[in-house]
């Protein structure tokens, strides 16, 4: 077996920091998008931050038969220009930061677009950010492949099948991960637990867990730096599994 760091999560919104950092501890990331939509997480909202506060942005989406459809298969809802209404909010919240003009094309380009699923929107932004935070992953996609089983077993058969050596499960991976089973495939397991860095913002008083266009806009190329301080490293995972 190949010594291969592997994560995966589902296609989000405007992602976080903690994402970005989970990504980063590896060789190669999934990007799920074939799980259960869920219409109270953040595969189609997040947070920015304004002078009165944090903003929601929600991108709206066609809620019939949602519950019987995978990620890949949610429509957005077209109806209203919440492109407009995103764009907006972000220029007219983000204009005076330091970076503003370094980032700005890409979301007036975005949002000239009309998006017709949520993944797809959500892929096309997270390829862009991890671009622009230099972490270099291998991207795959869960619709390329086979994968089965749910929960902890699914997870087990995407390292069978992905021939990796390292699985990084988030924080909430440590309420079902079986983990007698991977020890079982030879498999080593991470349960991150992300350290939210605390940097200089627009407007008084800090906000975190925010989308990582706050960061962006705040501190351009130094923010990969900012998202890894203060937590595990790649490099400490391997040392710590002899690999």
């Amino acid at each position: 077996m190949r010594s291969m760091i592997l994560t995966a999560h589902q296609p989000v919104y405007l992602p976080w920091l903690g994402l970005f950092h989970k990504i980063a501890l590896a060789d190669k990331f999934v990007f799920f998008n074939q799980v259960q939509y869920l219409p109270k997480d953040w595969m189609n909202r997040n947070k920015i931050k304004s002078a009165s506060g944090e903003i929601l942005l929600t991108v709206p989406v066609l809620r019939k038969g949602y519950r019987n459809k995978k990620t890949s298969e949610i429509e957005i809802n077209n109806e209203t220009n919440w492109q407009e209404k995103h764009l907006k909010t972000i220029i007219q919240n983000y204009k005076k930061t330091p970076f503003f003009e370094n980032y700005i094309d890409f979301f007036e380009d975005i949002y000239t677009k009309k998006w017709e699923y949520l993944a797809d929107l959500n892929e096309q932004m997270l390829r862009w950010f991890l671009k622009k935070l230099e972490i270099n992953v291998e991207f795959l996609k869960a619709s390329d492949f086979d994968f089965i089983g749910s929960k902890s077993d699914l997870v087990l058969d995407m390292c069978k099948k992905l021939n990796v050596s390292t699985y990084i499960f988030g924080k909430l991976g440590e309420d079902y991960a079986e983990m007698d089973n991977f020890k079982n495939a030879g498999i080593n397991i991470v349960f991150q637990n992300y350290n939210h860095p605390t940097y200089k913002q627009l407007y008084k008083n800090f906000i975190p867990n925010l989308s990582v266009l706050d960061l962006l806009f705040n501190y351009g190329s130094k923010s990969n730096e900012i998202i890894m301080s203060n937590n595990i490293s790649k490099e400490t995972i391997l040392t710590s599994f002899n690999i």
